[in-house]
């Protein structure tokens, strides 16, 4: 019989309430008490103690199930200091998907990731906790709109943002990502250089280097409603804030910034120079995620938060190791190219 969304969710809510112990106790407190430590300061003790059953829960079966998670640094505190076993940028974790050695990648973030998990390791499992995490980026463009790029401008090289399907990825010469998209820019023979999909990135890449750099207008709805105004009423505010902004923001965001760089750049920057007070230009979890490590900066967050990250919950990830839903799959013909342009992305950062 046919079960609506709404029952499909109750009917796993009561299998995963049957099969493990999920009620708030003081034994789930204890037993999560290390990794509490490391996020009391933007997790509340009320708070973690629903959190606590479903960590020590999901700790527990990713060792049975010979499973790994991979969290993407957009994560909330629960899910990127709870269980991750992996936490990073785009980069990091395309790299980390090739040197996993379990059977079963849980990819804690967007679609695409999953995917790119699944081209890099195509004899494993990947599972998604929801499906629905999906892209603003990736959305916006397809095959067909790298090949009527390429037909515009003959001959140029296309880069891809890591930020893009499969599909993409497929037809594309090298993928990058925000933390060393002007290295592989520059790494291309031609003059002329295609970007896809951010054109706000593919903007800042291309103040940054000698080559022509042309691209497709896509956007992240996180980073583009950012505006230079929010950020200098912030340093007017207070003049000693630093402000440090992702390259998915628009140029004159960016121009504001006293760092730029992609989320695993901003958080080496945060731990090296440890401000007093930092504007983090990014997804909300990030300033978080941050602050947990480094109790000597104050954090001021006008962040955005991500509608597709935050599908990613502590229960879902359960059920997806429990049920082992939703594999994340991608048709034969697409993996050899895409992990090409990935690998070739790896090995040019290398």
């Amino acid at each position: 019989m046919f079960m609506n969304a709404d029952a499909k969710l109750e009917a796993a809510r009561a299998e995963l309430a049957a099969t493990y112990d999920l009620a708030p106790s003081d034994a789930a407190m204890r037993d999560t008490a290390a990794i509490y430590d490391k996020v009391r300061r933007v997790i509340p003790e009320a708070d973690w103690m629903l959190h606590a059953p479903y960590v020590r829960a999901i700790n527990a079966l990713k060792a049975q199930k010979d499973a790994v998670i991979l969290a993407h640094n957009y994560m909330t505190p629960e899910i990127f200091h709870g269980v991750a076993d992996v936490a990073g940028d785009s980069l990091q974790l395309a790299i980390e998907a090739t040197k996993v050695p379990q059977q079963v990648i849980v990819q804690c973030g967007v679609h695409f990731m999953a995917e790119t998990s699944k081209v890099l390791n195509p004899a494993k499992t990947v599972l998604i906790p929801d499906s629905r995490a999906g892209c603003s980026l990736a959305s916006s463009i397809t095959a067909a709109d790298v090949e009527t790029m390429r037909a515009q401008y003959p001959g140029a090289p296309v880069v891809s943002y890591v930020n893009t399907t499969a599909e993409v990825k497929a037809v594309s010469d090298v993928c990058c990502t925000s933390s060393n998209a002007v290295q592989i820019v520059n790494a291309m023979e031609a003059d002329t250089v295609i970007m896809t999909p951010d054109g706000w990135l593919a903007r800042n890449v291309a103040n940054q280097t000698d080559k022509r750099v042309v691209w497709w207008e896509g956007s992240c709805i996180v980073h583009e409603r950012f505006t230079p105004e929010e950020l200098r009423a912030y340093r007017e505010a207070d003049p000693e804030t630093a402000i440090i902004a992702h390259p998915e923001c628009t140029p004159a965001v960016v121009a504001e910034a006293d760092f730029t760089g992609s989320t695993a750049a901003m958080i080496n920057w945060v731990k090296v120079n440890k401000p007093a007070k930092v504007v983090m230009v990014t997804e909300c979890s990030m300033s978080d995620n941050v602050a947990a490590e480094a109790p000597e900066t104050d954090f001021i967050r006008p962040c955005n938060i991500c509608p597709h990250m935050k599908r990613i919950t502590l229960e879902n990830i359960l059920w997806s190791l429990h049920s082992g839903e939703e594999e994340v799959t991608v048709p034969d013909h697409l993996i050899a190219p895409a992990r090409a342009a990935v690998e070739k992305m790896i090995a040019l950062t290398a």
